[in-house]
């Protein structure tokens, strides 16, 4: 019996540790150490890097700083971070990206607007058109630099909630809009940024 209840625990083990959803047999993953910096994300040193528990990130126009996950999100997830774009206009949450197709939620100091969208992805093509796309959803909202926001994100049967300082609220049905309903994680920026507290749950 001690046996059985020994291999069924590593099975466990080996099966949590060979998952392809960023989430963790807790349910629940955080960002903490280098290691699992370069071990679950795809990452460009010259433009992202983990220091003191804060990833901060480095883009420009062309290219933007684009830091992917090498791991699915589950189907239900909730993501918090907080975010301060220190330098520049954009930062943007890449959501469910696959086959060159993600959702785009991010903030945008030009347009002042939280803004949900449909995007594009081309990581070996930095040129317009190849990264980006269409808005979708948008609502006002006064954002600056040097500023920290609280920003979380919910997908739930295939419903989308993207919320900033728990005030502006943007949502849609992934299905209704023909956007991704499975895919990885990722982070672009078009200056500076700095992300702490980030944690993702599987609902």
């Amino acid at each position: 019996m001690i046996k059985q209840i020994s291999i069924t625990l590593i099975f466990l083990l080996v099966l949590s540790s060979c998952s392809s959803t960023i989430s963790t047999s807790k349910k629940e993953y955080t960002l903490q150490h280098s290691k699992e910096l370069k071990s679950d994300w795809e990452i460009n040193s010259k433009e992202w890097i983990l220091k003191n528990d804060t990833l901060i990130g480095n883009g420009s126009l062309s290219p933007w700083g684009v830091l992917v996950s090498k791991k699915q999100l589950p189907k239900n997830y909730e993501i918090d971070l907080k975010v301060n774009m220190t330098k520049e206009s954009l930062f943007e949450i890449m959501l469910n990206l696959d086959k060159g197709k993600y959702i785009r939620t991010y903030l945008y100091q030009i347009d002042q607007n939280i803004v949900i969208g449909d995007g594009v992805y081309d990581k070996k093509d930095d040129s317009y058109g190849k990264r980006g796309g269409k808005t979708l959803f948008k609502k006002p909202m006064e954002l600056e630099n040097n500023k920290w926001y609280s920003v979380k994100i919910k997908v739930v049967n295939n419903q989308l909630y993207f919320s900033v300082n728990d005030k502006i609220t943007l949502e849609c049905s992934l299905e209704k809009s023909s956007l991704n309903q499975k895919g990885k994680l990722g982070f672009i920026t078009n200056g500076d940024v700095k992300i702490t507290d980030l944690r993702i749950i599987t609902l």
